[in-house]
């Protein structure tokens, strides 16, 4: 099954939600790799554009930092065990 939003084909679902809403998932999860000064700017810049989110997307957004957030203290617990 093909999805296809606004003309663009989302190979994932990562990218088919990204297409939908609009939402630079990557901007509200970052990726494990990244360093803490690089961490810090991401979120002040995430923290910037969520006001200017409709509320389904801004609540979506809040909840992917949330998750992610979450996800590192799993990993770093696991990493120091």
């Amino acid at each position: 099954m093909r999805l296809i939003v606004a003309g663009h084909e989302a190979c994932t679902a990562r990218e088919f939600t990204e297409l939908a809403l609009g939402v630079d998932t990557e901007l509200f999860t970052g990726t494990d790799e990244e360093p803490a000064e690089e961490r810090l700017a991401r979120l002040a810049a995430a923290r910037d554009v969520l006001p200017d989110l409709r509320p389904d997307e801004a609540r979506y957004a809040r909840s992917l930092m949330r998750t992610a957030a979450q996800r590192r203290r799993v990993l770093t617990w696991k990493a120091a065990a």
